[in-house]
């Protein structure tokens, strides 16, 4: 059983340091994302961003540097929840998820001071994810709530379905598209 906070993982019996405040997990998120990014431009972000020296890791190690990263986002967990229904966009719903986990920490996270350079300071993504994983009844619960129902075909209630209908724009969750789909979709228009 691993008690401590993680700031280093091992790759071919090495231990590598890495970048485990929550801003910079949630950076990759917003990078994973990205439309115009292939799977290995996906891969070598991870590895920048994630690693505070990446060009050590051995060539023939890359992918499970990458499943390392896989292992950390999780928790710490060796799956994460395999779902193919998107519930969360970490980009879109930050500022959602930000109001109940400050809440827990009884101060606001961006307050505390992080130096990706030197990586130093900041809340570590395990804390984040705690509290995350901790929230109660919200906005943001009520969200994913009607996110799920909608994804697997479920009715809505009464309330939920007002609920919805006033506040679309923060439920639906907004896709990104590559500078030429924009540029097909603003032929169309």
């Amino acid at each position: 059983m691993m008690w401590g906070l993680p700031t280093t993982v091992e790759i071919g019996g090495e231990s590598y340091a890495i970048r485990s405040d929550f801003r910079v997990i949630l950076d990759i998120f917003e990078m994973l994302e990205d439309p115009e990014l292939d799977a290995a431009d996906r891969a070598e972000g991870i590895l920048k961003m994630f690693y505070i020296s990446p060009e050590s890791i051995p060539p023939h190690r890359l992918q499970e540097a990458v499943d390392c990263f896989t292992w950390f986002q999780n928790g710490g967990q060796t799956t994460g929840k395999d779902s193919k229904k998107k519930l969360i966009d970490w980009a879109q719903d930050y500022p959602l998820i930000l109001s109940p986990i400050n809440k827990a920490f009884g101060r606001d996270l961006r307050e505390i001071p992080y130096d990706v350079k030197h990586n130093t300071g900041g809340v570590h993504w395990w804390t984040f994810l705690g509290a995350y994983n901790d929230i109660g009844d919200c906005v943001f619960s009520q969200v994913v709530r009607i996110r799920d129902k909608k994804a697997n075909g479920k009715s809505l209630e009464k309330e939920e379905r007002v609920w919805y209908q006033k506040n679309r724009d923060i439920v639906d969750i907004h896709r990104k598209y590559s500078e030429a789909e924009n540029a097909i979709i603003s032929e169309w228009a």
